[in-house]
């Protein structure tokens, strides 16, 4: 079973995306991120996350930190963190530009809009697919 980490600022939000993936098979685990955080996000500093060391996917809102250079400094912490682990990021719609910079690294797929359970599935098993083979 795959394990997904879904990381949204949008508390509403994130709860429908953990509910439609759990239907859809998945094993996920839910975090606030950043922005809701009661201890400062180790990702950030650096450094490992216990949570993110669990998972096999891993699904961050764009907006995860609440602005989008922390977001983008976030995003390459965990690249750098993970770099085998895909990264599946949704944006309501608004794309910051260093997205498609993210994108470029073959692991990282966006998702824009209101993402359903089958474009979640769809980008989970894309981002799966390209992501680099364990060492």
């Amino acid at each position: 079973m795959t394990r997904v980490l879904v990381v949204h600022h949008d508390l509403d939000t994130a709860d429908q995306e953990v509910d439609s993936l759990r239907r859809a098979g998945y094993q996920v685990t839910e975090c606030s991120g950043p922005s809701g955080a009661p201890r400062p996000c180790p990702v950030l500093r650096g450094q490992p996350c216990h949570l993110a060391d669990q998972a096999d996917v891993l699904l961050y809102d764009v907006w995860a930190t609440g602005t989008t250079d922390s977001s983008h400094c976030l995003i390459e912490n965990l690249r750098e963190q993970y770099p085998t682990k895909p990264i599946v990021l949704t944006s309501p719609g608004l794309e910051p530009d260093w997205v498609e910079d993210e994108e470029e690294g073959g692991h990282v797929v966006t998702v824009l809009g209101r993402p359903s359970r089958r474009r979640l599935q769809e980008a989970i098993d894309r981002a799966i697919a390209h992501a680099p083979i364990p060492v």
